[in-house]
């Protein structure tokens, strides 16, 4: 790969687009020669902790004051080798902190700063995180101090909190809790093109092109950007309508609404500058792809003085937003409305916008120098604040009113920065705010149910008219929301009964409301969510299933706590759990499979059985036979593996899609079976079949039963922080 350009000789996924094996390009795809340590982890991700490490305990024992004081003291401690701008590196660990944040997506709530993925591979070489190696690296002696006590996760977002404060700016508050981990997170799908962002690629909304809206679950505007390209869609400045477009898409996918995002521009582009004061044809190659003795820095400068200070090109644009970069101000708003302004280039030939005749006063200090003055600039992204109708009207209520801008921007800031760690009960330290913001999908404390009560309302449901499928399907249809990546979604709150997931159609809504219904009367005083739990435990009871756990204590959500557009997002296309896919894709059933199984936090066995197990208990979605390979329908049976091996078997597609199959008799030729891909998948792919073989073998009905009760309750119980959490806020 050219380490300017980012162009490759070659593309190796070319032609499968979308969400290609889930991952699309892989770290080895960019860079060939980066060592392969995946090859000493074969049983899953490397944690030099142990697995007994509790790192909310450690947390909890941090000098959080001390931690603080040498945070402040370390934004004016300017260090040769990487000096600050205007002597304070607050603007440094801002963007640094939003980096680490804003790769988060609300569509499959993978990305964001909860794990400290900016240390790893692609993150800590896209163009757009150019040069934050080093803001890492001034961290180090912080994070070397207290250890264990603050994952990097948190430090950076907690680095970022500091450098606002320490320029007087509002923070609504912080919340830890982010543990670490220790390699790239792999199921990641960061896009499919060839090339990082540069001149000339084609930005991922190409109306022209064909392209609507940005493919999947992606939020970034083009590959290696955490939003929009500053310079406009494609490089291009005069594009006003799809500068505005990008930034309301790219944001909107990351959870955020018009004003979120003018506060976050204004209030972020308040402080510090941007970089290109420069040539970067003489730039070196990123991190992943620098030599031994560069120990991880990128984007060397190979001209003599270094690359360093007053001549580093980072985005290529050079500047400050403001005449105050190194303070909170309202002089954003006021300079950019009040000027009028012309393009022009920076020195490393990058589009950006200049007031026209500004006045001396108005001018920014010399990043260097503060006894010179130099021209204020804005990006292209920065202009629609002023150009677009709807930006505009929120810029000048923010100019009028700097009180609301000051709430807006904290609010937005700390949202930008917490919204993939779930429920508040999460968070941890004695910065965690009060108010409870419906972004956290906040659930009122359930109440523990008694033994009796248990045992009153089990017996109510199980001489019930609902049958083991209905409860079986209602029970997997609250809990399957749940997903790993952000910590949303899941049982605990009932949010199955309120919309929007009341009348996601893979939920059947009609069916749904009527064992809702009988379940709202059976329960007493268990919460709902509590007894649509329980009812899955009846069912499994049912079906001959021993020693089901179950766990009570959850509470019932409201629809006034429950954002409905946000939740919209995580209505799933497809779930191979319940044989759902009601219309043609362009991936493949069983790579949707994989990818929710992952989301679930489910390894390759779990998701195995439950597949195995669903199916024979009747989870299908509708009254869809496939894959229903037993005649012993609602019995907790390994039939499903024990007939998909049966070798008098002929398995043939039914129709053009190869989505839909018909198992024949072979000696017979009568029809024994339907099933669908995410069925068949199960017999063809080896690893797949191998775990599979293990349940259908002589011997294995006992294991599968065991197995899959324990994969089921843990989607049952994984959003139950209430219970896990509950001892660090005693």
């Amino acid at each position: 790969m050219d380490a300017k350009t980012g162009e490759m000789s070659g593309c190796p996924m070319h032609g499968d687009g979308g969400m290609r094996a889930l991952l699309g390009r892989t770290n080895k795809d960019w860079w060939p020669e980066m060592l392969a340590t995946e090859i000493l982890n074969p049983n899953g991700p490397s944690n030099p902790m142990g697995d007994d490490f509790d790192y909310a305990e450690a947390f909890n024992a941090l000098d959080y004051k001390a931690l603080k004081e040498d945070l402040h003291a370390l934004m004016t401690d300017s260090q040769p080798w990487w000096p600050a701008d205007y002597g304070h590196y607050g603007p440094f660990f801002i963007r640094m902190a939003w980096h680490a944040a804003g790769t988060y997506r609300t569509a499959d709530g993978r990305g964001g700063a909860n794990s400290g993925q900016q240390r790893f591979a692609p993150l800590d070489s896209w163009p757009d995180n150019g040069n934050l190696d080093k803001a890492r690296r001034l961290l180090w002696p912080v994070k070397q101090k207290y250890g264990q006590h603050i994952s990097w996760a948190d430090l950076f977002i907690m680095a970022g909190n500091v450098a606002i404060e320490s320029m007087g700016g509002p923070i609504f508050g912080f919340g830890g809790g982010r543990a670490d981990v220790f390699e790239p997170e792999r199921d990641i799908y960061w896009g499919s093109e060839d090339k990082w962002v540069n001149e000339g690629v084609q930005t991922r909304i190409a109306p022209e092109h064909g392209f609507e809206q940005i493919e999947g679950p992606l939020a970034a505007i083009q590959m290696g950007l955490i939003y929009v390209n500053p310079e406009g869609p494609g490089g291009n400045p005069h594009d006003d309508e799809g500068a505005a477009r990008d930034l309301r898409e790219t944001f909107k996918r990351m959870a955020m609404n018009d004003e979120e995002i003018v506060a976050l521009t204004a209030g972020g582009h308040t402080f510090g500058k941007a970089h290109g004061n420069g040539d970067a044809s003489t730039l070196g190659a990123a991190p992943a792809g620098g030599d031994l003795a560069a120990q991880g820095f990128g984007w060397v400068s190979g001209e003599e003085h270094g690359g360093i200070g007053e001549h580093t090109v980072t985005s290529g644009i050079e500047g400050a937003w403001t005449n105050t970069p190194d303070r909170w101000s309202e002089n954003y708003f006021r300079l950019l409305l009040d000027y009028d302004y012309e393009l022009v280039q920076s020195p490393a030939g990058a589009n950006q916008w200049q007031p026209i005749d500004q006045k001396e006063e108005d001018m920014a200090p010399a990043a260097w120098d503060s006894s010179k003055k130099v021209p204020t600039m804005m990006t292209t992204a920065d202009m629609q604040m002023k150009r677009d109708p709807g930006f505009r009207k929120i810029s000048e209520k923010f100019r009028n009113d700097h009180e609301a801008f000051r709430d807006a921007f904290a609010r937005a800031w700390f949202k930008l920065t917490h919204r993939d760690m779930g429920p508040k009960i999460r968070y941890l330290g004695p910065e965690v705010p009060q108010e409870d913001l419906i972004w956290q999908d906040p659930v009122p404390e359930g109440t523990m149910p008694s033994d009796s009560l248990i045992s009153e309302v089990k017996a109510k449901i199980a001489d019930s008219s609902l049958t083991v499928s209905q409860l079986i399907k209602t029970a997997w249809a609250s809990a399957s929301t749940y997903r790993k990546s952000d910590h949303r979604g899941g049982a605990n709150g009932a949010r199955i009964a309120l919309s929007p997931q009341k009348d996601w159609d893979v939920n059947e809504p009609a069916n749904l409301q009527k064992v809702l219904s009988t379940l709202d009367g059976l329960r007493g005083d268990m919460s709902l969510a509590d007894a649509i739990v329980l009812g899955g435990v009846v069912a499994l009871e049912k079906a001959g299933a021993t020693d089901v756990p179950f766990t009570g204590g959850r509470g019932d959500a409201t629809q006034e706590q429950t954002d409905v557009e946000s939740f919209d997002w995580m209505e799933p296309e497809a779930d191979a759990f319940r044989n759902y896919r009601p219309k043609k894709m362009g991936v493949k059933t069983e790579e949707m499979m994989l990818d929710r199984a992952s989301l679930l936090g489910l390894s390759l066995p779990e998701m195995t059985v439950l597949i195995g197990g669903l199916r024979v208990l009747g989870a299908n979605h509708g009254e869809r036979g496939h894959g229903h390979l037993t005649e012993r329908s609602g019995q907790l049976t390994n039939d499903f593996f024990v007939h998909l091996y049966d070798m008098t078997n002929v398995w043939k597609s039914t129709d053009d899609s190869d989505e839909e199959y018909v198992a024949t008799d072979r000696a017979e030729g009568r029809e024994k079976w339907h099933a669908t891909r995410a069925d068949l998948v199960f017999g063809s792919n080896a690893e797949l079949r191998a775990v599979g073989e293990v349940y259908a073998q002589k011997g294995g009905e006992e294991k599968f039963k065991k197995d899959f009760v324990k994969a089921w309750t843990k989607v049952m119980d994984a959003d139950r922080f209430d219970i896990s959490y509950r001892k660090y806020h005693s």
